[in-house]
């Protein structure tokens, strides 16, 4: 009943829509995208033999010739290297052979108890960990960042040399600081564990169990992720607990680090491949009009998801939903007899997971004219909620109305926005990159989302975490909103 009112109302409207950019093909076209075509798209690529589409492993490589035979198919030009889909860059890549050990170890009375945790809720392996069997002292150490020129330093006066270091995530200051821009740096992952190396711990516990493969291999360091239930209990019998503490830290900026009391045992087999290459896949629907063709909307959205780091992850949410979004937009698109006027790229970004290395390559190496590129409208998580958005728009007001018509004429979600911001701190998606390296950039989003969403997490699976009638609107708005802005 829903579709067929939908239809009638799409109907009418079209009558109207006739001189403003849409045809009757163009309403056909959006009609053609469908629910159960886009979650056969996420189920596909959450398939076990693509690996969770970890960048730079062979199970990556597969799901994105996957997706470039689809966009030879339907007719798209390809628009990366040598006249190929594909834009290569270096990204290692570390296989994780089994999930691992994560055990507490105390000495009771000359008797030695271990209590093993179990993943995902308890301990989840790290994606990049060196392989290795260890079992150190457990030393409390705040956030794991060492700014003295900030006044601020975790490992100040302590030892930790052969132990285990655990620490929290982020910064002890809010994104709303004055000086945030400084403390920036010391927020990466990265960053956290290169300095634990250096300081000489030979394992890290890192608070929180989501997957991240941002982190980097270094060679003879173990790791692994906990949840708070772990971290209750090697901070059992201290007197304080981690929610005092980091609450301390960030009230007086001091830092608070200690000798939990406990050793911990990390185990873990991988192998790193620091030589392996990922990609980007770009294909691209060259416009129609002779004066016109040579400016492109870029349409992307990350490829590559969690990996599977002695577990699967399948990534259905982050970022399949993203990928199969603007894959059938693509393809409704191609399909088209009468071309749009400017042309369209469609981005399937590599490594974004990993620090958003494959939208860091393209701006570095556009494949299209920086100066002809009218903007670059990203996707990522757009299958879960109730309400639509096209967040950055009113920064730019032909993008915010051809959006926001399309879904006032056709889609009739609740339709959200807001003004275009450069992150003050560290970029977490691939829009961010764009709007930093100077394009117009928006990302098409979902509001109201509805739990579980499973973030970095096993069960982001297609039949747990997605609302398949949010990426129907989501993709036909979007194609709509391309058509608009392409014929504007």
């Amino acid at each position: 009943m829903r579709k067929f009112i939908l239809f009638i109302s799409c109907i009418t409207a079209a009558i109207a829509a006739i001189g403003q950019n849409y045809t009757i093909e163009v309403i056909n076209a959006a009609h053609t995208i469908s629910s159960h075509e886009l979650m056969k798209h996420v189920e596909e690529m959450c398939h076990p033999k693509y690996e969770g589409r970890g960048a730079g492993s062979p199970g990556y490589d597969s799901i994105a010739s996957w997706v470039a035979n689809n966009l030879q198919q339907w007719g798209l030009k390809p628009a990366g290297d040598n006249g190929t889909y594909f834009q290569k860059f270096s990204q290692p890549y570390t296989h994780v052979f089994t999930p691992g050990v994560v055990e507490l170890v105390t000495i009771e009375d000359g008797d030695t108890l271990v209590k093993p945790y179990t993943i995902p809720n308890e301990y989840f392996p790290g994606s990049n960990s060196d392989s290795g069997n260890i079992l150190g002292e457990v030393v409390f150490v705040g956030y794991g960042i060492s700014a003295p020129e900030l006044g601020y330093d975790d490992y100040n006066g302590i030892d930790v040399s052969g132990k285990i270091v655990m620490f929290a995530s982020e910064t002890p200051i809010n994104r709303d600081h004055p000086e945030v821009e400084k403390w920036v740096p010391y927020s990466l992952h990265q960053k956290k564990f290169k300095t634990a190396k250096e300081k000489g711990a030979a394992g890290v516990l890192y608070i929180g169990t989501i997957a991240n493969p941002i982190i980097p291999f270094q060679p003879k360091m173990v790791y692994a992720h906990i949840g708070l239930n772990t971290v209750n209990d090697f901070f059992y019998n201290t007197g304080v607990n981690l929610e005092t503490i980091t609450k301390s830290i960030k009230v007086t900026l001091k830092p608070t680090s200690f000798s939990l009391n406990k050793q911990a045992r990390i185990v873990a087999k991988t192998k790193h491949f620091p030589n392996n290459t990922t990609s980007n896949v770009i294909g691209y629907i060259e416009g129609s009009d002779p004066m016109l063709k040579d400016e492109v909307i870029l349409v992307g959205a990350h490829l590559d998801g969690q990996g599977n780091p002695g577990i699967l992850l399948p990534g259905a949410l982050d970022n399949a939903t993203g990928a199969a979004n603007i894959l059938e937009v693509a393809r409704a698109l191609a399909q088209l007899e009468a071309k749009p006027k400017r042309s369209v790229a469609f981005i399937f970004i590599g490594a974004e997971e990993c620090g958003l290395v494959g939208s860091s390559h393209f701006v570095q190496n556009p494949t299209f004219p920086k100066e002809k590129t009218v903007c670059f409208i990203n996707l990522d998580m757009v299958g879960n909620g109730t309400g639509l958005a096209v967040w950055g728009a009113e920064s730019y007001p032909n993008i915010y109305e051809s959006f926001k018509k399309a879904n006032s004429d056709f889609i009739h979600r609740n339709f959200s926005s807001s003004p275009s911001r450069i992150p003050r701190t560290r970029p977490r998606s691939d829009a961010a990159v764009f709007l930093k390296a100077g394009y117009k950039a928006v990302s098409l989003g979902t509001t109201n989302r509805l739990e579980p969403v499973n973030y970095h997490h096993p069960n982001d699976k297609p039949e747990l975490t997605i609302t398949p009638e949010i990426m129907e609107d989501a993709s036909q708005m979007l194609l709509l909103g391309i058509w608009d802005l392409a014929n504007h």
